[in-house]
């Protein structure tokens, strides 16, 4: 830990961990069987002190022997994860403080140096301190760099998590961690820069082997392309020509637009005259219609009126004669009240004389009517036979009424119970709903299976998820955190036989990954546990988990046989508050607390009891329950209700058919006596309807009319309403006059009316054929102005185009040397086109050219110079890599070699003092691939064997501890690093070679001028060599442990000596 080499006296703290306020209370989310926790997160402060050898750390597994390894490593700036234990920071604090601390003491010749590392659990953060300022991590990280302590490198530190990922390094690893363990500062350095200086030179040969050849391609291609530029330029001198003809062609097509222009000009101009003339002889025209129009509004104005006039004559006259109809409907309501009155009393004589004769007749009738007394007796004997019929027909009436009853009771319940088991038949198709999205192989072999059942000799059971049904699903987690997923989905058998067939159907034919169990020939489903019940209640236990549910006899067995589920008590939060006295005084292996599971061993080494507890996952699976006892039940008592049903059925039919003949009879009796009775009654109605009749005609004598009186009112009242009828007739005769008045004044100004829109007409036709051929004229006029701007903008365009063409700006005159040119070329557009024509076809002769042969040829030139110059600058950059590589490659191989062969000598020595053979050499397949070189490690532990590769798979684990030790130890006196930390690294070992490496390692720690060891062990053989050099540190651990400020080892001591003193003298 230390980077001493010769001092008596060093210290270092770890683990200095306090309880700072309260206890964290987001601590109870971390597991409690995590792996750290047993062995790191154990003390609350503890300080140790090593020796400048060899220190040989012993305690008990789960003691805190590699607390003190991870604090080594997070205090010196290490990462978590190397630890392999947790991947934060804020894990390796004890469980319920919020906050923890690290101090470490270094010794350093300059003065020594001591740093801090404060842990915030909260926030998964660290505070560093050097010598209690604060600093930041990387300071650290280089204050720890430059005592060349490296926490990350296996060959230095090796925590226990890691001893196995040693033997996993590869031989190129292992060549770096050597280099950086105990080779010099420089020759790591150097291989790097050798591995990048071999890979520049890698680039730089591929770099000029791709120039080279691509400047022989370019100088291939140059040569290819020279005839192709002289057809080039004897083809330009074509297209220098059809450039001329193009470039006059625009003037000539200006010039024949222009003079189209000039005519098309004259003719608008002429257009425009004559439009304006006719625009002239339409003026006398508007005004004279204008006029007419004036004319045409007054009359309009005036008929309007005669109207209005006409209207309000219309309408007295209308009132007159509405008042008219009134009185005439008056004289006609008078007769009508009249005519009723007159058919009121005729109606009333009538119906006298009607009554008069339907007396005589009911007389005549009550004559001849029979006596009643002798109806009586035959009325009594139906009335006793109709009330006995009646009587039975109630109570079958009432037998129907309660067999009704007695079926919709047991229809209600018939459905109550076929709901129950819909309801059932529902969860059990959410558990298998669950088997076919998480395994649907499995759910495709029970598929399989039903279908194919008779085919087994024995019981096969489902899966074990469908078959287990949970007393109550709250309880389901602990099931399925006790039984693999794998069991989960497995079929049960009871014969090997059956299952090979299942087997081989399934798996082999349908390729499905399925599981398969058989159930123990002797059925442990009804096994009892070893311990009642009854004696763990006083802990919180409630029961076993295999009364927790429901299963087939297969399954129980086997699950009791596999499981122990007999065996393995379910307790509630009580027993997590007990566990402590739990685990001492049961002595269960597997326990559950309300959200916990408990695991216990005992400890080979030290006989104690080592518990690790998980965090209970949620139940996926087992949270359907379906009570298959009671849908049998449910079934039968459904089989009995239908059976019941029949039978009421079967009664109600009878019932029926009963009250039917009774009905039938009960209606023969009432028409009889109904018959009976009217004649009794007959001769009593007779009087009472001659009676009633008699005093009708009496109260319709007393209701007479006057006729003669009522016929003079109504005349004198029509009379009245004659007379005044005459003066409104008067009156409507001047109005009438009056109207006919005004209808003839407006016809006739209708007429005139008529008369001025006639010529208005006659003018408004003259007008519109003048306005038609204006707008001919007009029409005329637009089309040629349209066409002359259309010219003007072509002549624009064609002027516009010819400057472009001769690249001349828009008031820039001719060139004289274009005009030169233009004179020797053809002046029409036809001879233009054929030269054109000709000039174009020459040029096309020369085929495969391209128009940038010529600049791709000049390019290509200069850049064959270029590139000649650049590929003579790499050479000359390579020649000096491969002379730097040569010189770096001088001082890192020959040390390293020497280093190699250092440590194969030692490695070497330690394997023959053991009788057995291993050696260590520089391995590479090419000597220029430098990141391929490694450290290849060969051992043989039997003389009959070769030697072998050091692998992760070839050696058996204690041989790879040994080898890693003895390896560890060759580097022991080369290495310049001041501590090397070893965790449990003999765990795996046989005692004889245990025995051999431990005399090595206090041999070589207890060296003069060997660096700081740190040795962590749980165990040690008897009888061992120990040296006055190496300090022996025992951790202890228990719910029985001093506080650390009440330990006193010199009190002890002084104690030790006065009991030994007086046991004598006793």
């Amino acid at each position: 830990m230390l980077p001493l080499r010769s001092r008596t006296r060093e210290r270092i703290r770890t683990l200095r961990r306090r309880y700072r306020g309260r206890p964290d209370p987001s601590s109870r989310a971390q597991s409690s069987a995590s792996p750290w926790r047993t062995s790191l997160i154990t003390y609350d402060i503890c300080e140790v002190s090593p020796g400048p050898h060899l220190n040989m750390i012993i305690g008990a597994n789960g003691t805190g022997k590699s607390s003190i390894v991870c604090a080594i490593c997070l205090g010196l700036a290490g990462k978590p994860a190397f630890m392999g234990r947790a991947d934060k920071v804020g894990f390796f604090v004890k469980r319920g403080c919020s906050k923890g601390l690290v101090e470490i003491e270094l010794f350093r010749t300059s003065g020594n140096l001591i740093i801090t590392r404060e842990i915030d659990v909260i926030k998964n953060q660290s505070f560093w301190f050097i010598n209690k300022k604060p600093v930041t991590q990387k300071i650290v990280e280089e204050q720890v760099a430059a005592l060349n302590i490296q926490v990350g490198n296996l060959c230095q530190f090796l925590p226990q998590d890691k001893v196995g990922e040693f033997a996993k390094l590869s031989k190129i690893e292992l060549l770096e961690a050597t280099e950086k363990s105990i080779g010099p500062p420089e020759m790591h350095r150097y291989h790097c820069e050798l591995k990048n200086f071999r890979e520049k030179e890698k680039q730089l040969e591929i770099s000029c082997k791709e120039k080279t050849e691509y400047l022989e391609k370019m100088i291939q291609r140059n040569e290819r392309y020279k005839q192709d530029v002289e057809r080039f330029y004897e083809r330009k001198r074509h297209l220098d020509l059809i450039e001329m003809l193009e470039a006059k062609r625009p003037w000539v097509e200006y010039e024949n637009v222009r003079q189209e222009y000039e005519g098309v000009k004259l003719i608008r101009d002429r257009v425009k005259e004559e439009v304006r003339k006719l625009k002239e002889g339409q003026i006398p025209m508007t005004r004279r219609i204008e006029e007419i129009e004036r004319q045409r509004r007054t009359l309009e104005v005036r008929i309007k009126e005669k109207a209005t006039d006409i209207k309000e004559a219309s309408q007295k006259c209308k009132q007159r004669q509405d008042l008219i109809e009134r009185k005439d409907r008056h004289i006609k309501e008078l007769q009508q009240a009249l005519t009723v009155k007159q058919n009121e009393e005729h109606d009333r004589q009538r119906r006298i004389s009607n009554t008069r004769k339907m007396i005589e007749d009911l007389q005549n009738e009550l004559r001849t009517a029979e006596n009643c007394e002798s109806l009586q007796p035959q009325i009594d004997a139906i009335t006793n036979d109709l009330r006995k019929v009646q009587e039975e027909k109630a109570l079958c009436e009432g037998e129907i009424i309660d067999k009704q009853r007695e079926k919709e009771m047991l229809e209600k319940q018939k459905r109550s119970v076929s709901d129950h088991i819909i309801r059932f038949d529902n969860l059990v198709n959410q558990k298998e709903d669950k088997l076919r999205q998480r395994y649907r192989d499995t759910y495709d072999a029970v598929l399989w299976l039903r279908n194919n059942r008779d085919r087994f000799k024995q019981r096969v059971c489902e899966p074990i998820m469908l078959t287990i049904n949970m007393k109550d699903n709250k309880n389901a987690k602990y099931v399925e955190n006790h039984i693999s997923s794998n069991d989960l989905r497995a079929f049960v058998f009871e014969s090997q036989e059956d299952m090979e067939i299942f087997l081989r159907e399934v798996r082999d034919n349908k390729k499905l990954r399925v599981n398969a169990v058989i159930a123990p020939k002797i059925s442990y489903a009804d096994k009892a546990p070893s311990r009642s019940l009854n004696d763990l209640k006083q802990y919180g236990f409630f029961s076993y988990l295999r009364e927790l549910f429901d299963a087939p006899d297969p399954v129980m067995s086997y699950l009791c046989c596999q499981y122990h589920i007999h065996e393995v008590p379910v307790g509630t939060e009580r027993t997590r508050e007990r566990i402590e006295r739990v685990i001492q005084e049961t002595r269960l292996k597997q326990i559950y607390t309300a959200e916990e599971k408990y695991v216990l061993k005992t400890s080979f080494y030290s006989n104690k009891v080592i518990s690790s507890n998980t965090s209970l996952k949620v139940a996926q699976f087992l949270t359907v329950t379906v009570d298959l006892e009671q849908r049998r039940h449910l079934e039968e008592q459904l089989k009995e209700i239908n059976r019941k049903l029949e039978a009421v059925d079967s009664g109600l039919v009878v019932l029926r058919d009963t009250n039917r003949h009774l009905e039938l009879k009960d209606n023969e009796l009432r028409l009889k006596k109904k018959e009976l009775l009217e004649r009794k009654t007959k001769k009593r109605q007779l009087e009472q309807k001659i009676s009633s009749k008699l005093a009708s005609i009496r109260l319709m004598e007393q209701d007479t009319c006057n006729l003669e009186e009522e016929e003079r009112k109504a005349s004198t009242k029509i009379k009245e309403i004659n007379v005044q009828k005459a003066k409104l007739v008067t009156e409507l005769t001047g109005l009438v006059k009056v109207c006919t008045s005004f209808h003839i004044q407006k016809v006739d100004l209708i007429l005139q009316n008529t008369t001025v829109i006639s010529e208005k007409n006659k003018l408004e036709a003259d007008y519109m054929a003048s306005s038609s051929q204006l707008r001919v004229t007009e029409q005329q006029f637009i089309e040629l102005d349209d066409n002359r701007q259309r010219l003007l903008q072509k002549c624009k365009e064609l002027m516009k185009r010819a400057r472009q063409v001769c690249n001349l700006s828009a008031d820039q005159a001719v060139p004289q040397e274009f005009q030169t040119a233009f004179q020797d070329l053809p002046n029409t557009l036809d001879e233009i086109d054929a030269l054109l024509t000709e000039e174009r076809s020459r040029a096309s002769c020369f085929t495969g050219l391209n128009p940038s042969v010529v600049e791709e040829y000049t390019k290509r030139e200069i850049e064959i110079q270029q590139l000649t110059e650049e590929l003579k600058g790499k050479k000359v950059e390579l020649d000096e890599y491969r002379e730097n590589i040569s010189q770096v490659k001088e001082r890192w191989l020959n040390p390293l070699k020497e280093l190699v062969e250092k440590i194969n000598e030692k490695f070497s020595n330690f394997f023959s003092s053991m009788q057995c053979a291993g050696e260590v050499d520089l391995h590479t397949e090419n000597e220029e691939d430098y990141d391929k070189y490694g450290i290849r490690i060969r051992v043989k532990f039997r003389s009959s064997t070769q030697l072998h590769e050091l692998t992760p798979h070839h050696q058996s684990g204690g041989e790879r501890s040994v080898s890693t030790m003895l390896y560890l130890m060759a580097l022991q006196e080369l290495n310049r690093c001041p501590f090397r930390v070893v965790d449990e690294i003999n765990q795996g070992m046989d005692p004889i070679n245990e025995r051999r490496v431990f005399e090595m390692v206090v041999n070589t720690a207890c060296k003069e001028n060997t660096s700081q060891y740190f040795f962590i062990t749980p165990k040690l053989l008897q009888n061992l060599p120990y040296s006055e050099k190496m300090t022996v540190l025992f951790v202890y651990n228990g719910p029985h442990m001093l506080e650390p400020n009440r330990w006193n080892l010199k009190a002890f001591q002084r104690r030790r000596r006065r009991i030994t003193f007086t046991q004598p003298s006793q």
